[in-house]
């Protein structure tokens, strides 16, 4: 079965049948944990750096957020069956879409990215594989049966 998340959404699954998607990764993150052994994955698309900014949207909206959405991810993984030890993280995004022929002032997917690998950094989490920054919108896409990544790009798609 094929789910589609959106921003600030999130899915977990154990099914092998499963297929996770979202569209649309500009300067949001998508970011999958997929567990090889458990045959257990999940993605997040994570609009904002830091809840901190807005902690009432936080609370209301924690998937929003990488530094809430993504510990939120991991413990959904875990709750399914994944472990930490074994856990393939990947990330797309991070772009800067509207910033053709002018400067990206609030560096919103510059930032995402940076808050993503000092949380994963501090919590002993190896990034498997990224693909961020440019100016082009990615489509994301988890098969659970297999752990692949493919992003897709102006209609050229790829494994991660």
């Amino acid at each position: 079965m094929k789910h589609i998340i959106g921003v600030a959404d999130m899915k977990v699954s154990r099914n092998p049948d499963d297929t996770i998607v979202t569209y649309a990764l500009g300067s949001c993150l998508g970011v999958t944990v997929y567990d090889p052994e458990a045959q257990v994955g999940g993605m997040a698309h994570i609009m904002l750096p830091l809840s901190t900014g807005d902690p009432t949207k936080a609370a209301q909206k924690p998937l929003m957020f990488v530094d809430t959405a993504v510990p939120r991810l991991f413990i959904a993984c875990y709750k399914a069956g994944a472990r930490k030890q074994r856990a393939i993280v990947r990330v797309a995004g991070g772009a800067a879409p509207l910033s053709i022929g002018r400067d990206d002032y609030f560096e919103i997917g510059k930032r995402n990215f940076i808050v993503l690998r000092k949380l994963l950094w501090k919590n002993g989490v190896l990034l498997k594989a990224h693909d961020v920054g440019g100016n082009q919108s990615r489509t994301m896409s988890l098969n659970l049966s297999t752990g692949e990544v493919i992003l897709k790009t102006n209609g050229v798609s790829k494994t991660l």
